[in-house]
């Protein structure tokens, strides 16, 4: 096969696929796509949002943290040291359950 009619070969397929991606497809398998379309966009959508509502749980627990050991600097001793394991503890049940709200999310 000479180099030209290889060439010619690789045109024509070429060709072929493309007049092939432009076929219309029937109105029942569009209708099918579209569905699995929205019906991902959907997901995605309720994924992304229950992951930003964590990051945001977080950041409030986080800002209210701080706060909360800015108080006890207020504090002296045990007292203090009390003061700030449970501000300790308050952040961690904070983000244990925004973790566990976003994980239990659709995916």
């Amino acid at each position: 096969m000479t180099h030209a009619s290889q060439w010619t070969l690789v045109a024509a397929a070429c060709l072929f696929m493309l007049a092939a991606c432009q076929k219309a497809e029937s109105p029942p398998e569009v209708r099918s796509d579209v569905a699995e379309a929205q019906a991902e966009a959907s997901q995605d959508f309720a994924a992304a949002q229950a992951e930003a509502s964590a990051d945001l749980a977080i950041a409030a627990a986080e800002g209210d943290h701080q706060v909360a050991i800015e108080r006890c600097e207020a504090l002296a001793g045990d007292e203090q040291q009390r003061c700030k394991a449970e501000a300790d503890a308050a952040l961690n049940a904070a983000r244990d359950a925004a973790q566990e709200q976003a994980g239990s999310a659709p995916q």
